[in-house]
């Protein structure tokens, strides 16, 4: 029984593990993809830092929304955005196969 509780525990862990170092890759990769289109951008129309500034500030926006949606996940007052439905069918499909065996 004790055994079953820390194999439960250690499970929940895990997963909360994995799903913020999911979502520290959508961080960074958000801010990557913004900032590479603007200095693309900046070295196609030769207006050096316009694109890479308005590229940061968009993957600003990107990290703090998905940042955001985290912090709501599980509240009852409001449904859950793109990111909290993705994290939730994720910690849901996990918690069912759990509970399977």
């Amino acid at each position: 029984m004790a055994d079953d509780f820390g194999r439960s525990l250690r499970s929940d862990q895990s997963k909360a593990v994995a799903v913020a170092s999911g979502l520290g890759c959508a961080v960074v990769a958000s801010l990557v993809v913004f900032i590479g289109i603007g200095v693309f951008l900046d070295q196609r129309f030769d207006r050096a830092p316009v694109f890479t500034l308005i590229g940061v500030a968009i993957g600003l926006v990107a990290a703090g929304y998905q940042l955001y949606e985290l912090t709501l996940i599980g509240r009852k007052d409001r449904p859950n955005g793109p990111v909290g439905r993705s994290i939730e069918r994720t910690i849901g499909s996990a918690s069912a196969r759990r509970h399977r065996r």
